[in-house]
């Protein structure tokens, strides 16, 4: 059931299952649009270069019908030490039961630590639409038309 908070946003109750030893994601500020996922592992581990690897984070969750959960890298660790999320955003569906694990991925040319607890990426939930396509022959005009990637320039 989504309701508005007291900043006007609207506040949807999700049931959560955390097996982790961490407390579970929250919003770090008032208008923060993501929650931290942590690394629920029982020691470090270390990313190596061009490497990715799957990362529990002890979360399982149950999206009511109608939204999805997006897994988006953090910007601190992609910044200072080239960690993204592999297939960011990841989705997660609203009939989706398992463990929300996350595809970290190490673009630079220095091995990364993942400690246990670590922040590793973002978890944004998000309503969304389904698609009904109508067939046609044609499509309208616009003033992009078929340009594709680049096309529009460089400013």
């Amino acid at each position: 059931m989504a309701a508005l908070n007291s900043y006007n946003v609207m506040e949807t109750k999700i049931k959560i299952v955390n097996t982790s030893p961490y407390p579970a994601p929250e919003y770090a500020t008032a208008d923060s649009a993501g929650m931290d996922l942590k690394a629920d592992i029982e020691a470090p581990v270390v990313l190596g270069p061009l490497q990715r690897m799957m990362v529990p984070t002890g979360i399982r969750i149950a999206l009511p019908a109608g939204m999805e959960a997006q897994v988006r890298p953090r910007s601190g660790l992609a910044a200072r030490h080239g960690v993204t999320v592999l297939n960011a955003p990841g989705t997660v569906d609203a009939d989706y039961r398992g463990e929300i694990k996350v595809i970290l991925v190490n673009v630079s040319d220095t091995p990364f630590e993942i400690n246990p607890g670590e922040r590793i990426a973002q978890l944004v939930v998000a309503r969304y639409e389904k698609a009904v396509w109508e067939e046609t022959d044609s499509l309208d005009d616009t003033e992009r038309g078929e340009g594709g990637f680049g096309s529009t320039g460089r400013k």
